[in-house]
């Protein structure tokens, strides 16, 4: 897939409980998400989730959202549906790439 000029991409981190096979293979839950900066829309995400279905479901979770209005949307949604062992380090990785991306669009409004 290639993706358009007006994409960026953005990650985000955070630990796994110890007995998530993600932390035995990888130490860390990642997150990369890109996103429109012109409408805030999320286009595409990837994250190191071990079984290709897991990736596709979290997909289905976030993509066409918007990293800025809908991220408790997100978040509720991924509550009331992820139950995997890596759920809270999923929320935590989203929000650190809600905040990061934040941090952009205020650089670039002065």
């Amino acid at each position: 897939m290639k993706y358009e000029k007006n994409t960026i991409y953005i990650t985000g981190i955070a630990h796994s409980n110890s007995s998530d096979p993600i932390t035995v293979q990888y130490n860390i839950f990642f997150l990369g998400v890109i996103i429109n900066k012109d409408t805030s829309q999320i286009v595409d995400i990837a994250c190191n989730a071990i079984s290709p279905i897991t990736v596709e479901f979290i997909k289905s979770i976030i993509i066409e959202h918007n990293i800025v209005d809908d991220i408790q949307k997100i978040i509720c949604e991924i509550q009331e549906r992820f139950f995997g062992t890596s759920q809270k380090a999923l929320i935590v990785a989203l929000k650190d790439v809600h905040n990061k991306y934040l941090v952009e669009l205020k650089k670039h409004k002065k």
